[in-house]
């Protein structure tokens, strides 16, 4: 058996390079280094700005790892929050879909917890979708703008629509670490001038595809909260703000109103 290279020099150089989880980093990359050679290329790459998870080939949230491609959003764990508010409201047999999937992470971890849930997820960017598509049952895992990638068959049928649009405002995509900002597709990121462009058109076609009990789960932010939660209400649908402090994420979740 060969023996495990020494991390403290790689901890030391990725250290050097602005890298606050060195250690952790470090072992991740010599763990999946084949050779000296290998791991080289890997340091090297990462203190380029390269995100760890796509040098690593995969992303963990909760447990789960997923995998991930060069140019596809990685996931945050602060997204977790979509992910537990929509296996909160999903029964057994229910229809989720992951909309703007990237990797399909919210899918993947809606399928884990509710095995017998009829998953379906979407994605403009053909690198999304055919990173989603090792992540999620491939067939279920559409190409599209929106709504347009969906099977008609859908329309009135979703008890749970997951959404993480790109909601970045586009002046402020400049300010987003080197990782994020020269690394991921930009319609990934780009939410239009105040950052609500896809929410918007997200929110207004949502009441076609929702069960009437369904519920629509969109990421935000603090500060957009209100004006998501606001579009929400201008659609007809009934709708409030989670936050999650251990996370720091923000979600707007919005339904149906009763009759």
């Amino acid at each position: 058996m060969a023996p495990v290279p020494d991390p403290s020099p790689v901890v030391a150089r990725l250290r050097a390079a602005g890298c606050v989880y060195a250690e952790e980093e470090a072992a991740l990359l010599v763990a999946s280094a084949a050779g000296p050679e290998e791991l080289e290329r890997l340091v090297l790459a990462r203190i380029g700005g390269a995100p760890l998870e796509v040098l690593l080939g995969w992303a963990e949230v909760d447990g789960l790892r997923v995998q991930v491609a060069e140019g596809v959003f990685v996931p945050r764990q602060r997204s977790l929050l979509l992910a537990r508010l929509a296996i909160a409201a999903l029964g057994e047999g229910g229809v989720a879909v992951d909309l703007c999937c990237g990797t399909g992470v919210l899918g993947a971890l809606v399928a884990r917890a509710v095995p017998a849930a009829e998953v379906w997820a979407g994605d403009i960017d053909p690198a999304a979708v055919a990173c989603a598509r090792r992540n999620l049952v491939p067939e279920r895992v559409v190409l599209g703008d929106l709504y347009d990638a969906l099977p008609d068959a859908l329309r009135g049928r979703v008890d749970v629509l997951v959404v993480n649009a790109p909601y970045v405002p586009t002046e402020a995509i400049a300010l987003m670490p080197p990782e994020a900002r020269l690394h991921e597709a930009r319609v990934a990121l780009d939410g239009g001038a105040d950052g609500l462009d896809v929410q918007r058109r997200v929110i207004e076609q949502a009441g076609r595809w929702l069960s009437p009990s369904g519920l629509l789960l969109v990421e935000s932010s603090v500060e957009q909260a209100p004006r998501t939660r606001a579009l929400m209400i201008g659609a007809g649908l009934d709708a409030w703000a989670h936050h999650d402090d251990d996370l720091d994420a923000t979600a707007v979740a919005g339904r149906p109103p009763t009759a």
